[in-house]
């Protein structure tokens, strides 16, 4: 059984062309795994690579936790984490089930959708936007698509 798990949990990590920028969407669509405990998606300066010790700038992380059925969102500037942000309105994620997660940047902040509901927002904190070039994805789910 334990490595069944194993092949299920997918990491991507693949390059924004030129950064990111107001009005560009990044979609992912995934089935969440029959025993999820968490999905990440990250948006950072340069790819993450093992060794922790020169860390990116980080303009969006959504931890999804299962457990607990939320989904923290936070920002690393300089090396420095900042305050996680919580509220949701709902939880769209299921064991098992298909969703199609679509982060759009905006201006002010990245709006979240899930299967087109809004799900949460969250206010810029890096201001250059365009050294947002990467985008990883991980954890309990199989990719179906990125976009």
């Amino acid at each position: 059984m334990e490595e069944q798990d194993k092949k299920e949990n997918e990491e991507y990590t693949g390059e924004i062309k030129g950064g990111l920028r107001p009005s560009m969407k990044l979609v992912i669509m995934g089935i969440v795994n029959k025993k999820p405990k968490s999905i990440e998606v990250t948006l950072s300066s340069k790819p993450e690579q093992q060794q922790e010790e020169e860390e990116a700038d980080v303009g969006l992380q959504l931890k999804v936790n299962f457990t607990e059925k939320a989904v923290q969102r936070n920002a690393r500037m300089g090396g420095k984490w900042g305050p996680a942000e919580n509220t949701l309105s709902f939880f769209p994620f299921a064991p098992g089930e298909a969703f199609k997660m679509e982060i759009v940047c905006e201006h002010q902040q990245f709006r979240i959708l899930v299967d087109g509901q809004p799900l949460c927002g969250f206010t810029h904190r890096l201001s250059q936007l365009a050294s947002l070039t990467s985008l990883r994805v991980f954890g309990d789910l199989q990719l179906t698509k990125v976009a």
